[in-house]
This record gives C-alpha cells, structure tokens and sequence, in this order.
C-alpha cells in the first residue's frame, strides 16, 4: 500500500467518524418527549400522540379511596414511584426554564409542559393534606410478577405514603422542589395553576423540613428498588427551588445549616441532587463556593472516571448510559455559568453523540438505522390486544411489537458490551429518570448551537 492509499483510507475514517457525530437533536428531543408519553398511566387525553398506549391503571386508590390515578409508570414495569418521578419532573421543569429556545426552536414547548403537568397533576392528587404524600402506587414484587400489557394488570395495586408519623423528608423534598420548578414553568401560561404548585411546594417543604426521616423508612418496599441513602441534599435542592420560585430568603437558612455538611462533590441522580443544586444556588447567590465544587465534579468526570474502550465515561454498570448523561447535564449547566465552558461542551457532546451512534450504534429506541428492538419495557413489547403477552412472550425472539421512540436504554458494560434483548434489565431497560437529564443534556447541545 502506498502513502496516497494510505491517506485516502484515513481521510475516509475521519469523514465516516465526522458524519457519524452529526445527529438531530432536535428530533431526539421530540421522540423523548414521546417517551414520557408512552409512560403515562390513567386515563390518556384525546390528544395523545402514543396511540398504542390506552387507559390503564384506573382504579389506583389510596388508603381511604383517595383518586390516584395518573402519574408516570417508573420503567419497563407499571409501578409508580414518586421519588425518582419527582425528580424526574423536577429536571424536566428546570430544562423547560432555562431552556424555552430549544424546546421552541424544536416545537416542542407545549408537549414539554404537558410532559411536567401529567407528573404534578398526579402530585396534586398524592398530596392529601400538608403532613401526608402518597409516594409509591403498586407493589414491586406483585407488579414484576407478570409480563403483559398495563391495561390488561389484575394485580393488587397498593399505595403507601409518608405522613408525620411515619415521614420522608428526601421524598417530600423532592416533590417541593418538582412543585416549585414547574410553578415557574407555568407561571406565564396559566397563573392559578403556578399559585396552586407554589402552595403545595411550600406545604411540602415544611413538612420536610420539620419531619426529617429518610423515605424509604418509611415506604419498606420503595426500599427493594429506590432506596435513598440521605435527605440532606433533597433538603438543600427543594429549598434551592423554594427560594428561586418565591425569593423568600428564609429557604436559605436551610441551605445554610447543611451544605457544608455534603459538600464532597458526587454527582447528580435521583438519589443525589448535590451537583444540581449547586448549578441553582450559583444562579441564585453568585457565591463561587458553588462553582468551586461544580468544577471539582465535572474534573473529575471528565479526567479521573474511567472510560470504556470507545469512551463512554463509565460511573456504573446499572443504567451506564444515564449515569453518564446526568453528569453531562451538570457540566453543560456549568458550562453556561463559564466554567470551562468549550472543553465541557466539547466533552459533553462526544458523550452524547456516543449515546446516538458514535459507540457503534443507537441506544435510543427509534433513532438512527440500528436502534434497540428489544428493550425490557412490558408495553411497548407487547403486541395489541386480544393478542396474547405473556412471559412467553417475553423470553421469544419476537421484537418488540411497537417502537418506544425516544427511550434511552440502560446501556453498555464497560468494556463496551451490549445485547439487544429483554431479558437484560440491566443494560436494556428503561426509565424516567434515564430521559430526564439526557434531554436536558439535549437542549443544552441545542442552545450552544450544536
């Protein structure tokens, strides 16, 4: 082979490469918001665009009858959990509020906001009295003991609460925080629904506040699938949200009594908000104590956290994928408040574009030519009724019958391993929380102009 060969095969591989980096954000952030709508539950409005998905779960109750119907099924089962719910809508409100020109520039604003609304709507109903929060609808082991279609579930479906006899500081935080961020949200669309979250932020909050206990405590089954491991971070981050939707200083005494107790500097996550509440204060305070620890955390990410053979940032073989985009989304938020802003999108962006097909294929369902056809997620796999869904089914080579678009999977091990089947929950199931911060790390992309 002679030089000019030579040249000629590099100049392919790098045009291949460069060609492969240019993804459509903008369609990506659509099909993610078709995600949240294939995860609804309850009775689905007439204007839904997952037509595949039809009311279910329509008969969820609480403990004395209370209606509470609606909300967002966690995964690839059809158990409600309100605390990674609660986070989930609490960054997808955030994205909406600092993001409003790439979710419009996308058209997607309206089915953003329908996206928090369907999550607090159900939050409302949850939120029985100031002290008492239903925090989890259906049990765990009951619902995982079946494979088939939500609108097809027989099995009892339990709700469990928190209240001040048995309270949950971390999941009424959490719930404040999503309360308060989408009170924003629709503060200029519809007021008396802003004033209506406000009000269930601020009762939340207090009872958070004066009942300090962790959740999962309290909830013994939310404890087998979300456990927390603190509330001290939910604390900080609801009062963050608290003080930026009502200016009212006194949230950040809160803050005040214990950041300095969390300040090590570990990421972002249904379970730890530290990093995201640390974007927020900045943007609240200007104290570059903030940035400081923002800095500390995404050096880190992107010099000392392993990597797989083709570069995914790696902080954990359960959800790889979504490990890696809340950690992007906290760069890119640190990025625009400057902190080493061009090598951060940089970064940030080569994870993404991994995520999209630079790591050998699509990880999100619908995207690109070589996308998951089996994720672990029991709806869309099903074929529509009266056809039979069972666990035969589920262990069948049959692909999924419909295409969860936008869905972001668990991901690869790391060494880069991945296969396409159901029967991996680990690495091919889905989640909310896996969407939350990939869109935010999408609309980022967006606004830089990406």
């Amino acid at each position: 082979m002679n030089i000019l060969q030579t040249l000629l095969i590099i100049a392919a591989c790098y045009a291949t490469y460069t060609e492969a980096g240019n993804y459509d954000y903008k369609q990506v952030l659509q099909k993610s918001l078709l995600f949240y709508e294939a995860q609804r539950s309850g009775k689905l409005p007439s204007d839904q665009k997952v037509t595949w998905r039809k009311d279910s779960a329509l008969n969820d109750r609480g403990n004395n009858g209370e209606d509470l119907t609606g909300g967002y099924y966690d995964a690839g089962d059809f158990v409600k959990f309100g605390f990674p719910m609660a986070f989930t809508a609490t960054v997808l409100a955030w994205t909406i509020i600092d993001h409003e020109s790439a979710y419009n520039s996308a058209g997607s604003m309206d089915d953003a906001r329908k996206a928090v609304k369907w999550a607090t709507d159900y939050f409302i109903k949850c939120h029985v009295d100031e002290t008492t929060l239903y925090g989890q609808v259906g049990n765990g082991q009951l619902d995982h003991n079946s494979w088939g279609r939500p609108e097809d579930m027989t099995m009892e479906r339990p709700a469990y609460k928190i209240d001040a006899s048995a309270p949950g500081s971390d999941l009424a935080a959490e719930t404040a925080a999503a309360f308060a961020a989408a009170s924003l949200v629709f503060k200029s669309v519809d007021q008396s629904y802003s004033n209506t979250l406000l009000t269930h932020a601020k009762q939340l909050f207090d009872f958070a506040n004066n009942h300090r206990a962790i959740y999962s405590d309290s909830i013994a089954d939310a404890k087998l699938y979300y456990a927390s491991t603190s509330y001290e971070d939910e604390l900080i981050w609801g009062a963050a949200w608290l003080y930026r939707a009502t200016n009212d200083q006194s949230y950040m005494s809160v803050v005040d009594e214990l950041w300095e107790g969390i300040m090590y500097d570990d990421g972002f996550g249904w379970d730890n908000k530290k990093s995201g509440a640390d974007v927020i204060l900045y943007k609240l305070t200007q104290d570059s104590k903030y940035t400081d620890r923002l800095k500390a955390m995404c050096d880190y990410v992107f010099n000392s956290t392993p990597r797989t053979p083709k570069g995914l940032i790696f902080l954990g073989d359960w959800g790889s994928l979504r490990n890696a985009a809340n950690s992007m989304f906290i760069c890119l938020e640190a990025a625009n408040l400057g902190i080493d802003a061009d090598n951060y999108r940089t970064q940030s962006k080569s994870q993404i574009d991994y995520m999209l097909g630079d790591g050998g294929h699509s990880y999100v369902v619908g995207f690109g030519d070589n996308y998951p056809k089996y994720a672990h997620h029991r709806s869309s796999s099903c074929p529509d009724a009266p056809a039979v869904c069972d666990w035969n089914f589920f262990g069948s080579d049959q692909p999924n019958a419909h295409v969860l678009e936008g869905a972001l999977v668990g991901g690869p091990g790391q060494n880069d391993d991945w296969t396409d089947t159901r029967q991996d929950a680990q690495h091919n199931e889905v989640a909310d929380d896996y969407n939350a911060a990939f869109q935010g790390s999408l609309v980022n992309l967006i606004d830089a102009g990406y």
